[in-house]
């Protein structure tokens, strides 16, 4: 079986208006660079400080590199494309760019999941905080999604690697995904399909419907704490919680198709490939006092380390 005929593919991109290219070039070259620049900034910031030896920004820091990478197997080719006459990607390229959107962005999932049980010991358990999320803890974790996410996404690749592709290369999406790629194999899919949105998107609606769930319970539990400790709490949970929503519910509508519209997939995905890791960034500084202390330390001391 395999790809018989088919050694690259034809990407159609977001949309075909000449016009809106150019500007839509800067807009998401511009964004590219604030998601660079912003998650850099918190994972050398937490990397610089005493920060990374709290769990939390330790799961921060992995969560920020995590944003960088999945957007970069996807912006570079989407930006570069606005401006190409021939948008092709190669049929290897073409999985390649399939398993790392899929490794990264499943890693971000299981990472946010880690940070929702960090934020479950330090409300719920504090006594026994520093045992429960110990440094080998987080590393398991951390070790543990990246696991959990290879597996998900060799498997998205073994499946589609084995459809025959014999005509249509056109994909109208702006990078390779399942579905796109479904749609072009020369044979009936729809079992398949049925079988990626009960793994994909039952796990993902699984998850979101999880965290939500795990953070109103945190929050239910703050009443005992001092009004402080309840602001510190309400705050660094209200965004997490924000993050969450930005990530999943973009990945839900995708996953689990209410009709047969992919071109409003193709609106959803900009979502959690540019528009959420560009704001996880300032969800997590503007309202967390820690990390502007860290920053101002860092920052402060490497242009007073310059000035000598």
């Amino acid at each position: 079986m395999g790809h018989e005929n088919v050694t690259e593919f034809i990407l159609l991109g977001l949309f075909s208006d000449e016009d809106a290219k150019i500007a839509c070039f800067v807009l998401f070259l511009l964004c590219y660079i604030a998601i660079l620049s912003g998650n850099l900034l918190i994972l050398l910031t937490i990397r610089g400080s005493r920060l990374s030896e709290q769990p939390m920004y330790f799961f921060l820091s992995y969560l920020s590199f995590m944003d960088v990478c999945f957007t970069s197997t996807v912006a570079p080719k989407l930006i570069t494309d606005l401006l190409a006459q021939r948008k092709t990607i190669s049929y290897n390229s073409c999985m390649a760019q399939m398993f790392y959107a899929h490794f990264f962005g499943a890693t971000e999932i299981f990472i946010l999941v880690a940070m929702a049980y960090d934020r479950y010991a330090a409300i719920c358990r504090p006594l026994h905080y520093m045992v429960i999320m110990s440094r080998q803890v987080c590393y398991t974790l951390v070790v543990a999604s990246i696991i959990g996410a290879f597996i998900h996404s060799i498997l998205h690749v073994l499946i589609i690697v084995e459809l025959p592709f014999c005509g249509p290369n056109r994909i109208d999406h702006y990078f390779c995904d399942v579905f796109p790629l479904l749609k072009l194999a020369f044979m009936d899919t729809s079992l398949l399909v049925i079988a990626i949105i009960a793994t994909t998107g039952v796990m993902s609606i699984l998850t979101f419907v999880a965290l939500v769930i795990s953070y109103i319970i945190f929050l239910s539990t703050l009443k005992t704490h001092s009004s402080q400790g309840r602001r510190k709490a309400l705050s660094t949970c209200g965004s997490h919680i924000t993050v969450v929503f930005m990530f999943f519910l973009p990945l839900i509508f995708t996953y689990v198709p209410m009709a047969d519209s992919v071109s409003n997939d193709k609106v959803f995905a900009l979502f959690y490939t540019m528009i959420a890791p560009m704001f996880n960034p300032l969800i997590y500084t503007l309202r967390n006092t820690d990390m502007k202390n860290a920053m101002r330390k860092v920052w402060c001391w490497h242009k007073r380390s310059e000035g000598k």
